[in-house]
């Protein structure tokens, strides 16, 4: 008995020892007295690229494919399974497509030939299905025209793989001239994989377009607008800026197919239907169905900036089409249309009603300027061909719009000739903001936390504009959202926050993809036809969006800044809105570690809130079955006078909230 109860005094004394040495060997300082810089607004933002089926398919709600019969396959998303092409269909029909003009936007239509209307069918299959859900309502749009005979009914439904119908409505065409329809459907199930079945009553010819379906339940309840569930975990980031339209696709593998926002706004069926650069980019995911609607276009992406309450950043090209397809050129001596290009967008954004852009904006609805207040020139462009064309950009955008901040990029790598370049020619033009890109293994995330320390405080300021940990490789299919990626990723972010005097935009990327159409991992949020999460990615960024504070402090381990030692990484930031001293510690060891904390210059609570988001291993992931497996839990600590003392778990993002008295 005596032995066990000196067994058990000497463990107790060595735990003791283990904490106090722990907790001595990470003694840290936080400074609350004094601001070394800023957090910008825009600190922590979001990045939208149509990739991964991000809009049609994704944020923009639309649920028929191919509704206006304008992709390169004029019949692609439509199947007629009782209808053969190589006969004459006396018992059903066929549906043929007509090119009835080259010019303007909408160049096809569908004329359905009903010879038994008891035997044909007409489907949609949606994007890799519809996602419906019980008792929820979905508005139907169409146009039709009566070509002949006594066609007196058009059927639509709802129906599962075996057919059945979960739910129906119907429309009468009543005229010979292209006519507008409207109805509704209710669903009587819930069904991911549904499609929509459209009959018809009596025989005749008909003719079809922009048939077009919507839940009623969309973001703001805006008609035709935006899935609700993937705004909402947008605005729960509360990100300081929008930048849309993405990367690439603003480049497009050639000049023809680059983004052209003129094309994108007006009215929703007069946009011309695109193909998306990514539906063939990779062999290992091959998406032929993949084009873009516009549906979700440059007044859209404004529109939703103001929503989640993000300051606008649209990505222009600069006449150069993306240097990993063509690198096609656009001759100096033609990119005045590309610049005024960049000039009517800002007149667009901002410009009153008695402009001539500012008129369409109005008239779209919205008459209040969208406080535009930065421009990207180029996606990841680089070389000298980028830098002369920068430079037409840059004496047009400031001598109208002077106050316009312009993102300049040194390309798609952080480092090597193309970067070096870059980066020198851009300091030499007083570039305002640089556009840096970091696909890189979660160890590099890691090591290079003090990446920003030496950059020259008087030099171009850094939008770390996409980034991403990749498990395995870049554009490699096996990457996962793992949570060393992730943990990697929020170690590198206290060393962007470190140094927000340098740092004042950031955005990981990809953002969106469809669990069944991506071509490129990871990404920030996964999704469905009914549902979606937050990768381990997507909440480290929430928890330093939703902590930035509005003042950087310091945060150091004998004087130094917190960058590694000991496996700790650590930045802090005061909130004088809030009230708060907010500390941001990352433990990348594979143990528990008790930290000391002294908090200077600053009268505190004598509790404060622990923010922590850990996994259970580092490979651990989220999922539609686990879809908040690895997310943030709240927890109560105390404080001695102003001193903390607090065990960070093995793997662990943990923010340390205090009010100050």
């Amino acid at each position: 008995m005596k032995s066990n109860l000196i067994t058990k005094i000497t463990l107790c004394g060595l735990l003791l020892n283990g904490f106090y040495a722990s907790a001595q060997k990470n003694n840290l300082q936080v400074d609350a007295a004094k601001t070394v810089t800023k957090i910008q607004p825009t600190m922590y933002g979001v990045f939208f690229e149509d990739i991964n089926f991000a809009a049609d398919g994704g944020l923009y709600a639309e649920m028929i494919k191919n509704r206006s019969f304008e992709f390169l396959f004029p019949m692609m998303g439509w199947n007629e399974p009782n209808s053969d092409r190589h006969k004459l269909n006396q018992q059903s029909g066929i549906a043929n497509v007509v090119q009835y003009s080259k010019q303007g936007t909408n160049h096809n239509y569908c004329r359905v030939t009903l010879n038994d209307a008891s035997g044909y069918q007409l489907v949609n299959e949606g994007f890799r299905g519809m996602g419906i859900k019980k008792d929820l309502k979905y508005n139907l749009t169409l146009k039709a025209s009566k070509i002949s005979g006594n066609i007196s009914k058009i059927m639509f439904q709802f129906i599962d793989k075996e057919g059945k119908a979960l739910g129906e409505t119907s429309v009468v065409p009543t005229s010979n001239d292209w006519t507008d329809y409207a109805a509704q459907l209710t669903s009587t199930a819930t069904e991911a994989k549904a499609k929509l079945k459209i009959t018809f009553e009596g025989n005749g010819v008909i003719d079809l377009d922009n048939i077009s379906l919507f839940p009623e339940d969309t973001w703001a309840g805006r008609k035709n607008g935006l899935r609700k569930d993937l705004v909402q975990l947008l605005y729960d980031l509360k990100p300081g800026f929008l930048r849309f339209p993405g990367g690439c696709i603003v480049e497009g593998r050639t000049l023809a197919e680059r983004y052209q926002w003129k094309k994108s706004i007006g009215k929703v069926e007069d946009r011309e239907t695109a193909v998306n650069r990514w539906n063939m980019e990779f062999a290992h995911r091959p998406a032929p169905d993949y084009f873009q609607s516009f549906g979700l276009g440059f007044f859209e992406y404004f529109q939703l900036s103001e929503d989640i309450g993000a300051s606008p950043l649209p990505i222009l090209s600069c006449g150069m089409a993306c240097q990993f397809n063509t690198g096609q050129l656009v001759p100096m001596d033609q990119i005045d249309p590309y610049v005024q290009d960049a000039l009517d967008l800002i007149e667009f954004a901002n410009g009153d009603q008695t402009t001539a852009w500012g008129k369409v904006r109005a008239d779209m609805g919205h008459p209040k300027p969208f406080n535009l207040k930065f421009i990207g020139v180029g996606n990841e462009q680089w070389g000298p061909d980028y830098i002369e064309r920068f430079k037409v950009f840059q004496k047009a955008i400031k001598s109208k719009y002077p106050n316009i901040t312009i993102v300049s990029g040194t390309g798609p790598f952080p480092d090597g000739d193309f970067f070096d370049y870059g980066m020198a020619a851009l300091k030499k033009l007083n570039a305002e903001i640089v556009d840096e890109h970091y696909y890189k293994d979660p160890a590099w995330f890691r090591k290079n936390v003090t990446r920003y320390d030496n950059y020259d405080r008087k030099g171009p300021k850094i939008f770390a504009g996409e980034y991403a940990a990749q498990s395995v490789a870049i554009a490699s299919p096996d990457n996962k959202n793992n949570w060393e990626c992730a943990f990697s990723e929020a170690a590198f972010m206290t060393g962007m926050e470190r140094n927000a005097e340098v740092v004042h935009l950031t955005s990981y990327a990809p953002l969106l993809a469809h669990v069944e159409g991506w071509q490129w991992t990871p990404d920030m949020i996964w999704f469905n036809n009914l549902q979606s999460y937050g990768t381990p990615n997507y909440y480290v960024q929430k928890l330093f969006s939703n902590n930035k504070g509005t003042d950087l402090i310091a945060i150091t381990k004998d004087g130094k800044a917190v960058t590694g030692q000991n496996d700790l990484f650590a930045s802090a930031v005061k909130d004088v809105n809030s009230k708060e001293v907010i500390l941001k510690i990352v433990n990348t060891a594979a143990t528990a570690q008790n930290v000391s904390i002294d908090v200077k210059g600053a009268k505190l609570d004598t509790k404060g809130t622990a923010i922590i988001l850990k996994g259970d291993g580092i490979n651990d992931e989220n999922s539609f079955d686990t879809p908040t497996k690895i997310s943030p839990k709240e927890s109560e600590f105390k404080l001695n006078g102003n001193k903390i003392q607090y065990d960070f778990p093995a793997y662990s993002v943990t923010v340390l909230k205090i009010k100050m008295k």
